[in-house]
């Protein structure tokens, strides 16, 4: 594959302050080279075990969107994307099952499959991709400084381990849209409702109307869900949770939430609820931001026992935050409410890994929908900036980047 390396390779790069731009980041090799957050013990990482795939859609999720404002501690230069597709053009010499030509979705979690929480299937915490905590992903800050798949090749690493691979690429292709969702989104939602015990009759409350929210909401509906709401501060975005058989609540319009609960199922609580919004929530009904709020919110709304899945992003470091304790991740929770009505909180990344391939054959079958439940809208890679900055005004889609044009 020698000639291959003289190919370019285009990327979306954060710049800092709520900038993005397209810029030449060099071909992929099976190494982690020296970059913007890659910690000294990964660099010259020698990856025998990867592939280098050519991307054939990658999508901008919610959580880049945190890096990009400034609300992380994200250095420039990064280069930006965890949610990757696309086809194997070189394996590296220890790759034995993954092939030259095999269409894959790429958990957005980097694991080795050999520590003891991969052989748990704890994917999202694996203890040896990351020197400085557990857990890793592409294009993420202190995430093992990986570099990020919004390009138009990306290296991956442990690929017989990780790879998800389609069964048939032609009816992949038909598909794209729906299993483009497969690398973080689709699995996040899932496990934002499986993690809340969804399931079948459950009434269930998800916080958040972006795509990880509309995807905990249909993900709620495949588990058997009989009511799923949804709030969110923008109509544009409840309307699209409508689209697929939601009820909503407004809550611009709407400070208490059980009233309105009540008034859609004679009850003030409902048996789950799933936080997709994270540590930029706003206050209902009040000013500013509130970081704990959903979290304070959906404890009041969940019924004693009840399970409250957290698949929205929290930090340890917030330097753009108002609050002092906020820039620490320090939050104001109500916990007492919590332990008092029992409730069970799950927490983290999600590991994609444990859902994908389930979701995978849900799609394939045409039982899940999640490209429509999420309004999945394909742009070019040179759209990017413009596809971040209509997200950060709150657009209802997901944007896919379709950096080669394979799906024309």
């Amino acid at each position: 594959m020698g000639g291959v390396s003289l190919a370019n390779n285009k990327g979306v790069v954060y710049q800092g302050d709520g900038k993005v731009t397209v810029e030449d980041i060099g071909y992929p090799e099976l190494v982690l080279r020296d970059g913007p957050g890659v910690p000294k013990e990964n660099v010259g990482r020698k990856c025998e075990h990867g592939v280098i795939l050519k991307v054939i859609t990658t999508n901008i999720c919610g959580s880049d969107q945190h890096m990009v404002r400034g609300r992380t501690t994200a250095p420039k230069g990064l280069v930006l994307g965890h949610e990757i597709t696309g086809e194997v053009v070189e394996t590296g010499r220890d790759v034995e099952f993954i092939k030259k030509g095999d269409m894959v979705s790429v958990p957005f979690n980097i694991a080795c499959g050999r520590c003891t929480m991969c052989q748990q299937q704890k994917t999202h915490i694996c203890l040896n991709v990351n020197p400085e905590r557990p857990g890793s992903a592409y294009g993420y800050v202190d995430m093992g400084g990986w570099v990020g798949g919004q390009s138009e090749y990306v290296m991956v690493p442990y690929a017989d381990f990780q790879l998800l691979k389609f069964p048939d690429k032609e009816q992949a292709m038909e598909k794209i849209l729906d299993l483009t969702m497969l690398t973080d989104i689709f699995p996040t939602g899932f496990h934002g409702a499986y993690s809340a015990g969804v399931s079948m009759g459950s009434t269930v409350y998800v916080a958040g109307a972006g795509p990880v929210g509309l995807a905990a909401a249909h993900s709620a509906q495949l588990l058997g869900a009989s009511t799923v709401i949804v709030g969110d501060l923008i109509e544009e975005r409840l309307r699209q949770a409508e689209s697929f058989g939601c009820e909503t609540v407004n809550l611009q319009e709407h400070d208490r939430l059980g009233e309105q609960i009540e008034q859609i199922l004679g009850v003030p609580e409902v048996d789950a609820a799933v936080d997709a919004v994270g540590f930029e929530a706003s206050g209902h009904g009040e000013s500013g931001e509130q970081p704990a709020a959903v979290l304070n919110a959906i404890m009041d709304v969940t019924q004693a026992g009840g399970g409250l899945g957290i698949p929205g992003l929290y930090v340890t470091e917030d330097p753009g935050a108002q609050d002092k304790n906020a820039q620490k991740g320090s939050l104001n929770v109500r916990f007492g409410q919590g332990w008092a009505k029992a409730h069970t909180f799950v927490t983290g990344q999600t590991p994609a890994m444990y859902y994908n391939r389930g979701l995978m054959k849900s799609i394939l079958s045409g039982n899940a929908q999640i490209a429509k439940a999420v309004n999945a809208q394909v742009i070019s890679l040179d759209e990017a900036p413009e596809g971040y900055a209509d997200f950060d005004q709150g657009a209802p889609k997901k944007f896919v980047i379709d950096p080669h044009g394979s799906l024309k």
